[in-house]
């Protein structure tokens, strides 16, 4: 898996070959740009490093802001002013964009620093990338959980320089830029330096080694030399005075001369930054090779976490890409909290739940339950300690208040892993903040009205409020069951009665069809509605496009009368977007799965591909290729209910190693996909050798490994047909 990575896929605007069929009734309205960058990455860890252009939103590529349509062109090819960290994946405008202590090999004086270089022979791989800058200084860069090893290769030149800038941070984009508060810095040692910056709030520190020992080493302020300066410092610093500080390395260099600087981050002080890379890198010159090794050995255990069978290549690196853009985010970093005293589990970069809690959590929490626990932990510290789950949480003080988005979506990831059983959690903790929370911001309305507005906040808080039900019963609470699961009822005033859909309000990034297909925890009473199965057919047809004629996108900077007829088509986003991800699977609840796999098949034979144009949307710190992954198993989790809907894979064959054992999907009568190809229908399955009538696992069948067996044709067949997922309450 890990040999079939790319990680320049989503790095570039859209170029997939023209949609055809179903695919191309679809309509995209957000950035045709995947925004992934090919830095070196972790699992799941605390930082990355890569190029940095100061472009949007990575601040690595090419491209200005752009919110919907073809993203603007700020630089023809591939650029950097240096080497950065910690990077957004795949995001779209959060208005938080780190790329923090950029470093800078140049051969020329500092006070060019800023200008770029032409990127030439890029090479990205998990946990690696590397790139020749036209001055022939070949930099390579690789990380570990909460460290960064640089190795910079130079031509032979009398003055040489390795320079670090403690006061870049954010875009080189208008009103992009991250302004340091407050910043230190200091010499300890040749080769040797230390220092801290405060953030939007977070304390971020460094503790640096560079293996120049022959060079001179200098502190530098508005790109002037500080010869004997052992110390800055700045106690308050404000956008209209700052001015550019930091550290350099310079001397001569010869051919070949490679320079190696290592850096531990910590947000708990300088020591713990330096006791983060004494545990990463250990000590010694020359940790780059080991480091690299280390961070590959990690990639491909994650990665091994499923296997796939396809002869075909191009379809083994998007499954293989979409898979490790999937385990990038969030960061994970236990003991770094810089705002409560107790260590444990934290994270940042939940960015954001509304993107991620459908897909890439539930394939968190299958592949490696004991890191989905460490989130929850983390979440429900976050929750105590600030007042509420966050919907956003990055590198800041404050958990994001944008919550327009989405409500009580922390209570589906710990329905799920409540009910899977999973060690580690205290549910009485749990609950008590799970309750609170729901009754907070459009909680209030929900209670007080039964609706909130925007409308889908009514599904998310009737939703948050069945899954918290879960958790009263594991704690058993009867009190709090009944009177949680009257509440979950009233998700029924989200909707029309004479349309079948949401009622009119606002919607964030979509309309009331993209919202009015979310798998629900009583989707019987959801279809009956919709006039029954046939109405509710009828409804996710014109939704998907069946019959309906080819769109046209939106292009560069599209104008609002644009995006309105788009909106107003009230078609399926086609993974160009989330809020309707789950809508290919809602026919299975009326009996036709066959519909699923039809729409299921033109995504993902025509919405993915290789290059760096290969998402068809911002990937959304994984959202988009955890849905990728999925779907190409023949599965689909519905969040916060436990369970799994079965669809025809896109292999012939995989296995997913769900915690300590396996779980083998294998197929008969299986015929290689193409993009242009005919459906395959599932025509009967089998799990563990025993009939499957119905067209769902439990979680706990899932998790307990075994196998599944799916006999597949060229038609739609009598399977799933009678047998319906099931719906709360029980019908």
């Amino acid at each position: 898996m890990i040999a079939r990575v790319d990680p320049f896929i989503g790095t570039e605007a859209v170029d997939l070959p023209p949609q055809t069929g179903l695919a191309a009734t679809w309509w995209w309205p957000k950035p045709q740009v995947g925004n992934t960058h090919p830095g070196a990455t972790y699992p799941l860890g605390m930082v990355s490093a890569c190029a940095y252009s100061g472009a949007y939103p990575t601040g690595y590529g090419r491209y200005d802001l752009a919110t919907e349509g073809v993203p603007p062109m700020i630089h023809e090819g591939g650029v950097a002013s240096g080497f950065t960290h910690f990077q957004q994946s795949g995001t779209g405008a959060i208005r938080k964009y780190y790329n923090y202590f950029r470093v800078t090999p140049m051969l020329e004086p500092l006070d060019v620093l800023g200008r770029t270089w032409e990127l030439l022979e890029e090479k990205a791989e998990p946990g690696y990338y590397a790139a020749t800058l036209d001055s022939g200084i070949r930099a390579e860069l690789t990380v570990g959980p909460k460290s960064a090893v640089h190795r910079y290769t130079f031509p032979r030149n009398p003055n040489a320089r390795i320079v670090i800038d403690f006061s870049l941070g954010g875009l080189s984009i208008p009103h992009g830029e991250t302004i340091p508060l407050r910043a230190k810095l200091e010499q300890v040692a040749p080769g040797i330096a230390q220092g801290e910056i405060v953030v939007e709030g977070a304390p971020l520190s460094v503790y640096i080694e560079c293996d120049a020992h022959a060079w001179r080493q200098m502190l530098w302020y508005d790109r002037r030399l500080m010869p004997g300066g052992t110390r800055l410092a700045f106690d308050h610093i404000r956008p209209t005075t700052l001015r550019p500080f930091g550290l350099m390395w310079a001397g001569p260099s010869e051919p070949g001369q490679s320079i190696e600087v290592r850096i531990g981050f910590s947000l708990r002080g300088v020591e713990q930054a330096r006791a983060n890379l004494r545990a990463d890198e250990g000590t010694g010159p020359a940790r780059f090779p080991h480091r690299r090794d280390r961070t590959k050995k990690a990639w491909r255990k994650h990665l091994k976490a499923i296997t796939v069978d396809t002869p075909s290549t191009e379809r083994q690196t998007i499954f293989s890409t979409a898979l490790y853009h999937s385990l990038i985010k969030p960061c994970l970093a236990p003991e770094e909290s810089p705002f409560w005293p107790t260590d444990g589990p934290f994270v940042f970069d939940l960015c954001t739940m509304w993107d991620i809690y459908r897909t890439q959590l539930p394939l968190i929490t299958t592949l490696f339950p004991e890191r989905a626990v460490e989130l929850a932990n983390a979440l429900l510290t976050i929750c105590e300690e600030e007042g509420n789950f966050p919907i956003g949480y990055r590198m800041a003080r404050g958990s994001d208040r944008f919550s327009r988005q989405g409500s009580a979506l922390a209570q589906t990831f710990l329905a799920d892993l409540c009910q899977l059983g999973l060690p580690g959690v205290d549910w009485e903790w749990a609950l008590v903040h799970m309750h609170a929370d729901l009754r907070r911001t459009y909680g209030e309305d929900f209670l007080l009205r039964g609706v909130a507005h925007p409308i889908s906040h009514t599904l998310d808080l009737a939703y948050g409020y069945w899954c918290t039900a879960k958790v009263a019963a594991r704690v058993g609470d009867r009190a709090l069951v009944e009177e949680f699961t009257a509440l979950a009822t009233r998700w029924v005033n989200a909707f029309d009665e004479q349309t079948g859909l949401l009622h009119d309000s606002t919607f964030y990034e979509g309309s009331r069809y993209n919202y009015s297909f979310r798998l629900l925890h009583d989707m019987r009473s959801r279809i009956e509605l919709s006039g029954g199965d046939e109405g509710f057919v009828d409804a996710l047809d014109a939704f998907f496009g069946f019959g309906a004629e080819p769109v046209r996108q939106p292009g560069v900077a599209p104008g609002l009368a644009e995006l309105a007829t788009g909106y107003g088509l009230g078609r399926f986003e086609g993974l160009n977007n989330e809020p309707d991800m789950e809508a290919p699977w809602a026919y299975h609840y009326a009996g036709r799965p066959d519909r699923t796999a039809e729409v299921v098949h033109a995504a993902v034979l025509q919405q993915f591909g290789t290059g760096r144009g290969g998402l068809p949307g911002n990937d959304d710190s994984g959202g988009i290729s955890s849905w990728y992954v999925w779907a190409s198993l023949g599965l689909f989790p519905v969040a916060g209910q436990n369970l799994f809907l079965v669809n025809a894979p896109s292999f012939a064959e995989s296995e997913l190693r769900v915690g300590g054992d396996a779980f083998r999907i294998e197929t008969a009568g299986f015929v290689e996909p193409h993009r242009d190809g005919p459906v395959q229908y599932v025509q009967s399955a089998e799990l563990n050798g025993d009939p499957l009538d119905r067209t769902w696992l439990r979680g706990d069948e899932l998790h307990r490994g075994g196998s599944l067996l799916l006999r597949l044709g060229p038609e739609p067949s009598e399977w799933g047909r009678m047998s319906r997922p099931p719906s709360s309450p029980e019908r």
